[in-house]
């Protein structure tokens, strides 16, 4: 049976990032450089992927168990010998594969399309590799031809003077046969300038079999991240491509929109400008994000209408719901269907049932809102007493009025009425009144004298400083 294991370099520290963090885990649109040539090779037809690993090869380790379980092993680089030593040092993880896909893990736009076609050129060749053309091929190897047939790579620094003018480069990514890659890398010898052990060789080795096949890809798409500058344009041409492809499968996405790899966005959605889209969020069909929101693992149902820059995190938002402009849904808040949370509303760890609302200015923490119920402006939920959290219920139909204080833990019975400014420190039964408030007192002609009295005062205040 054939099988196919990817091999991913990712034993570097990458000095030019200047970083404690290695390299192939700083992120590109959410995920981070290594899981997108991982996933892009198990998309490609890889059956599973060893990476090589080195510089703080814990935290690489660690993240690719969590992010990939057992579909991907680890080898280790102890020392920097060069890509073939790189590649030597993945040899005993291969187990039964017949195919190694050899790959770097600081290439995070690279295609599974593209190593797709990799692996059926290859076909009983030992070796196929991608060549692209570039327009300059500075620091890149090139690729040497007679008579249109690939016969080997040389490296820059090994490259004469006519060689250098050669624009077709290798950007690193082979198909090889492995029973041949074990052969051929027990043959490298340190014989170039650096006195490393060249990858690249193997495919001199295998033309002399006239045994190499190759195929061409978009160079944008093969480039290797070496610093925070080329960080940053790789996130770029991801978030377009993220976009692209969003727009062809029917969603509307502008373009200074931001959305990770990983977001699921349904038909008819509408993204707006300076919208940013992590993690595990889904948007469902004709929903609107509009103007700068920003949603971190939140699941926005059909329809629903996310105003300018509504914040979210680890929550849910119904059909037709609405939120904002300018509303804050902490972790574990759950908005049903037509429910509706308007301008400076925070929600933590609170559901909203159908139809009820806070429109505007409330806090909203550890809660159960009920069916078509009514927060005014200004309410608080007091849910924390400087020890533990405690809950707030609030019944169908029930109506908190303005700048209402609800001390939990505390139940606002179904259709109950709590009067405006009322501080609510025991349940309210179901339609019952619930007001606690100062008696208002009205002094007749007593405000002149008050002015006056604050006038002096100003005065007096004004004298004192200037002696």
């Amino acid at each position: 049976m054939n099988k196919t294991t990817a091999i991913v370099l990712a034993a570097g520290k990458g000095t030019r990032m200047k970083s404690d963090l290695p390299k192939v885990l700083h992120r590109v649109a959410g995920a981070p450089m290594v899981d997108h040539v991982v996933q892009a090779a198990l998309d490609a037809g890889a059956d599973d992927a060893v990476v090589v690993v080195g510089h703080r090869r814990d935290l690489v380790e660690a993240h690719l168990t969590e992010r990939f379980g057992d579909r991907v092993r680890t080898a280790v680089q102890a020392e920097q010998k060069g890509t073939g030593h790189a590649v030597m040092c993945g040899l005993p993880e291969l187990k039964d594969a017949t195919t190694a896909l050899l790959l770097y893990g600081d290439t995070p736009l690279v295609r599974s399309d593209d190593l797709g076609r990799l692996l059926e050129v290859r076909g009983q060749q030992k070796v196929a590799l991608i060549t692209c053309k570039v327009p300059d091929p500075m620091g890149y190897g090139r690729i040497l031809r007679e008579g249109g047939r690939v016969v080997a790579i040389r490296e820059q620094r090994d490259c004469n003077a006519e060689q250098l003018l050669v624009d077709e480069v290798n950007p690193g990514m082979y198909a090889v046969d492995v029973a041949f890659l074990r052969e051929a890398l027990a043959a490298l010898t340190p014989d170039n300038e650096q006195g490393e052990l060249y990858l690249t060789d193997i495919v001199a080795m295998a033309a002399r079999h006239e045994s190499v096949a190759d195929c061409d890809a978009d160079h944008r798409t093969l480039v290797g991240v070496n610093d925070r500058a080329q960080l940053s344009a790789a996130e770029e041409d991801l978030y377009r491509r993220i976009g692209d492809d969003l727009r062809r499968a029917g969603c509307t996405v502008r373009a200074s929109a931001r959305i990770d790899v990983g977001v699921e966005i349904g038909t008819d959605a509408i993204i707006e400008h300076g919208a940013v889209l992590r993690g595990k969020t889904k948007v469902g069909p004709g929903a609107r994000i509009d103007v700068g929101c920003v949603l971190d693992d939140v699941e926005v149902a059909a329809e629903a209408y996310l105003k300018p820059y509504t914040v979210a995190s680890e929550s849910i938002i119904g059909e037709r719901a609405q939120t904002g402009p300018f509303a804050h849904l902490r972790p574990q808040s759950q908005l049903d269907e037509e429910a509706k949370i308007g301008n400076f509303v925070e929600v933590k760890k609170t559901r909203l049932r159908k139809g009820a609302k806070a429109s505007h200015l409330a806090y909203l923490g550890d809660g159960d809102v009920g069916e078509n119920a009514n927060i005014g402006a200004g309410t608080i939920f007091c849910n924390y007493d400087g020890f533990q959290k405690h809950k707030t219920i609030i019944e169908a139909g029930a109506f908190i009025g303005s700048d209402s204080q609800l001390v939990a833990p505390v139940t606002i019975g179904a259709g109950a009425y709590v009067g405006t400014g009322t501080t609510v420190t025991k349940d309210v039964p179901a339609d019952a009144l619930a007001i606690g408030r100062a008696k208002q007192a009205n002094k007749e002609g007593y405000a002149p004298r008050i002015k006056a009295r604050m006038k002096a005062a100003k005065e007096a205040a004004k004298k004192a400083e200037g002696s």
